[in-house]
């Protein structure tokens, strides 16, 4: 039988085989990286609707665990099955399909170490509350939005990951669907003129395929890409309004065409509650389509703009939330983990710019003091940018990519550090009910931040009661717009102050510079 092979694609994060038929051959082709992406492609029937008429999957099992890929149709009669392997060793696979040119095929693979910056993907920490990678590294999350970048011309989307790659940002939130000028728009086959004419049972594949070398893109530079899979803003198109049957191939359609990628995270929608073609039984409902078709299992959330979705549900991993007044503080942001049990990224919380929209027009002071009241509360902001010569945000960072004008980017770069620095385990709130506004872990690791409060002396006080909490500290002042940090003297050796709180008797306090943004950091030694 013929086979042949697709290779390696660039940074080693996918090692791709394909055959046309019959059983893979030997060689390096028949091996990938845990967590890189193996493809298998055949050759089948091309009459008809594919997309409906054909269905075909393939078996993965290895030491006894077989997990089933959906595969889908790549167009000219030729079908695609992708597979990120969880697990080291050998995986044998077997299709399935109605189809019998697609049937039975065999094959095998051999899922080896993972290569440099393979460090799989994104989950929830054992706690619920942080991430982390599949083989234990720290995810900290620093996001940002570009809505529609993906879908600009190859020109701007160039710029656009140039420009990520001098930045902190290592989460994308993007969109499926058009929602700005862009110079590709039509996820599906048109059947004549003007902006509704098109066929939601037949996809334009080539539109699928240039996205996802947009989501390889970003793998390729450490980029989580957040998914937008429907949003209300598509210019009167009505992709967000399809019916159920239309909703559930497109769901079934993207998961089996990208939920290999390890770098995919899914938004079920951008402003859920604002596309009034769907109800909260409509959204529960598709998620169950979208975790059935996602062997993969990637991480999911749904974004609103007034109405709250209940994160608690199984199906959402982490809160997606828009809400630019909770990370004014600490202690709200902090509420929204403790009522979710899960993680918050704050991912609209307001944008750096100069729109004439109240919700585009944040100063670079104002985006940086919200990531850091959300950090010591425990929780996630994300980032995008306005700025545009003629104030309209459609063409700004926010809504087609390219380059950024803002001061806020810098700032959180050196917050990130701050972040890899502090606990493995990540940074939590600590007792905020009690007001003391510390972000950490107890008994080792503090960060206060003080906003746009311009302190000039600070108690140094902390909470705890057993003698694990009769620590020595050294401090640290940081200056977190002009990001500096200054160590104090010596150490801080505290004793008990009082039923709940230490401190040390010699040196009860710390003068500060009198400046706004300023922020302690205290660390056990």
């Amino acid at each position: 039988m013929n086979i042949t092979r697709r290779g390696i694609l660039q940074g080693s994060t996918v090692v791709a085989a394909a055959a046309s038929s019959g059983a893979m051959g030997a060689g390096r082709a028949d091996r990938t990286e845990r967590w890189g992406l193996y493809e298998i492609a055949l050759t089948g029937p091309a009459s008809g609707n594919p997309f409906d008429d054909v269905r075909v999957s393939a078996t993965f099992t290895c030491d006894g665990r077989p997990v089933r890929v959906p595969g889908f149709y790549d167009g000219d009669g030729t079908y695609r099955v992708r597979f990120s392997p969880p697990d080291l060793g050998l995986w044998r696979w077997t299709t399935t399909s109605n189809a019998t040119a697609l049937d039975g095929q065999t094959g095998s693979v051999r899922a080896v170490e993972p290569g440099r910056g393979n460090h799989g993907p994104v989950r929830v920490t054992r706690d619920g509350f942080h991430f982390v990678h599949a083989d234990g590294t720290p995810y900290r999350q620093i996001g940002t939005t570009s809505y529609s970048w993906a879908l600009q011309s190859d020109a701007k989307c160039a710029q656009t990951l140039a420009t990520l790659r001098a930045s902190p940002f290592n989460k994308m939130r993007m969109c499926v669907f058009p929602n700005v000028p862009s110079a590709v728009t039509d996820p599906f086959v048109r059947t004549g003129p003007g902006a509704a004419n098109w066929d939601p049972a037949r996809f334009d594949v080539a539109y699928f395929r240039r996205f996802e070398d947009r989501i390889r893109a970003l793998c390729d530079q450490g980029i989580q890409a957040d998914i937008i899979l429907y949003h209300p803003y598509d210019e009167k198109r009505g992709y967000s309004d399809m019916t159920r049957a239309d909703d559930e191939r497109y769901l079934r359609y993207v998961a089996a065409r990208w939920g290999a990628y390890r770098n995919v995270w899914w938004s079920m929608a951008n402003e859920y509650d604002a596309i009034k073609s769907k109800s909260v039984a409509d959204w529960d409902h598709l998620f169950g389509v979208l975790v059935a078709a996602d062997p993969h299992d990637r991480l999911r959330s749904i974004h609103q703009i007034n109405t709250y979705y209940d994160h608690r549900k199984p199906w959402i991993t982490h809160a997606s939330v828009q809400n630019g007044a909770a990370v004014l503080d600490d202690n709200r942001a902090e509420l929204h983990r403790t009522m979710t049990g899960k993680p918050v990224i704050f991912d609209e919380v307001c944008y750096e710019g100069n729109s004439t929209k109240r919700w585009g027009n944040l100063t670079g002071e104002e985006m940086t003091e919200r990531f850091w009241w959300a950090t010591v509360g425990g929780t996630y902001v994300g980032h995008s940018e306005t700025t545009e010569p003629n104030r309209n945000a459609d063409f700004s960072w926010l809504g087609q990519g390219g380059s950024l004008a803002g001061t806020s980017a810098p700032r959180l770069a050196f917050l990130k550090r701050i972040m890899e620095e502090g606990p493995g385990t990540g940074i939590d709130a600590i007792q905020p009910w009690w007001g003391y506004h510390l972000g950490g872990q107890e008994y080792a690791w503090y960060l206060r931040y003080f906003g746009q409060e311009k302190p000039d002396v600070w108690q140094v006080r902390l909470p705890g009661k057993g003698p694990e909490s009769l620590k020595r500290y050294h401090l640290d002042i940081i200056d977190t717009w002009n990001m500096t940090i200054d160590r104090a003297d010596g150490h801080f050796s505290m004793a008990r102050a009082s039923d709940y709180d230490v401190h040390d008797f010699n040196r009860p306090s710390i003068a500060l510079p009198g400046r706004p943004y300023m922020a302690i950091r205290m660390v056990a030694v």
